[in-house]
């Protein structure tokens, strides 16, 4: 498997080193929006778990964006709640709903029963990896195989993954996890230690398998409290990043973290050893350059509401939102990394053209904000 790629500007930016143009990929580029993922999801008995556990269509809806939009990087097609699946929860995902576990962990004999999951319960998912890696190689003008764009892996927070396992579902008002949380800390500790190990474990397996970045999702870390966001949610990460492959086949493999509702802890995130902090849309993306820009690169930050608006609005904004992190190249010569995406998940209701727009937008302007003055 060849390492060298034909477009490697979205690594360059997480690691903030200078760029042609601001990369841009989207958080579930691969998704429900795109008439051909519907028609790879009915091949798989339109299950999604069908999709995200066989190799093959998971490399092929990895690919359909790419194959739209000239997007700087491809993300693993999977879900966050692969790892508590494989710790026998049981994992199911009802039509028109969300996720849901048969055997949700709430009291004390599950908690202590929870262990870390055999890696090889996941092995499609690193089979994935590595057949999306083959998928991407291309020839170059030179004749030699080098990959079309990096592969992000990713995974779920230790906290995001613990609510899921403790409520069973998704959540309106965190009700089971915070009164654990608050009641029985010792509890919480324990599944999100347990938590923190096979998140590690299972994003190092990504990173063996091929991933060239990897990104921690931390969903719910936003429905915290202060002060119980750095204990349950932000100390877990930090141990995650910690523990992870930084460097693979030669190359620096970057680490992003995002969590959704976490503007108000930027600096603590920041500081949390990831290369990449993930905004949402209600962070100022040019305050958050100057509070944390020359520590960590960016990523975001595009309301995914933008998206239905008419095509020269969607490109509108995302060109405001280029103009408020800046020109990249700062008067010292550094460089402060910027990974344009949306601030959160695409809508499965987005029109792809729209996507377009935005993609194409992204890319003249970022040019145009390089050029010498």
């Amino acid at each position: 498997m060849s390492s060298a790629l034909q477009n490697d500007c979205f690594l360059r930016a997480c690691l903030r080193q200078s760029t042609p143009h601001t990369p841009v990929w989207l958080m579930r580029q691969a998704g429900r929006y795109l008439p051909e993922y519907k028609a790879t999801r009915v091949k798989a008995g339109n299950s999604f778990m069908g999709l995200a556990t066989n190799p093959q269509f998971a490399t092929d809806v990895t690919l359909q964006p790419l194959e739209r939009f000239p997007l700087d990087a491809a993300i693993l097609f999977s879900d966050i709640l692969t790892v508590p699946d494989a710790m026998g929860l049981g994992l199911s995902f009802g039509a028109g709903e969300g996720p849901r576990f048969a055997h949700p962990v709430r009291d004390e004999a599950a908690v202590a029963a929870l262990q870390a999951p055999d890696l090889d319960k996941l092995r499609y998912v690193f089979d994935a990896v590595r057949s999306i890696r083959q998928a991407l190689l291309t020839t170059d003008a030179q004749g030699r195989r080098v990959g079309r764009v990096p592969l992000i892996g990713f995974s779920g927070s230790p906290w995001t993954l613990a609510s899921y396992m403790v409520e069973g579902a998704g959540s309106d008002d965190y009700r089971l996890i915070k009164t654990m949380l608050y009641s029985r800390p010792d509890l919480m500790h324990r599944i999100l230690d347990v938590n923190a190990q096979a998140v590690t474990a299972y994003l190092n397996a990504q990173i063996d398998a091929g991933a060239q970045a990897v990104m921690i999702f931390d969903s719910w870390g936003g429905v915290l409290a202060d002060g119980a966001f750095q204990r349950f949610s932000l100390d877990y990460t930090r141990r995650v990043v910690a523990g992870l492959k930084r460097e693979a086949e030669g190359a620096r493999v970057p680490v992003i973290v995002f969590t959704k509702g976490g503007g108000a802890w930027l600096d603590d995130i920041a500081g949390c050893g990831a290369d990449v902090v993930g905004l949402d849309w209600t962070v100022n993306l040019g305050a958050a350059r100057q509070r944390v820009g020359h520590q960590v690169a960016l990523q975001g930050n595009l309301d995914p509401s933008v998206l239905f608006a008419p095509p020269e609005a969607v490109a509108r904004e995302g060109v405001a939102v280029l103009e408020s992190f800046g020109r990249p190249q700062r008067a010292d010569g550094g460089w402060d990394g910027h990974v344009f995406n949306l601030g959160h998940g695409i809508s499965q209701h987005t029109p792809p053209e729209h996507v377009a727009a935005l993609v194409e937008a992204v890319h003249a302007h970022s040019r145009r904000q390089r050029a010498p003055a």
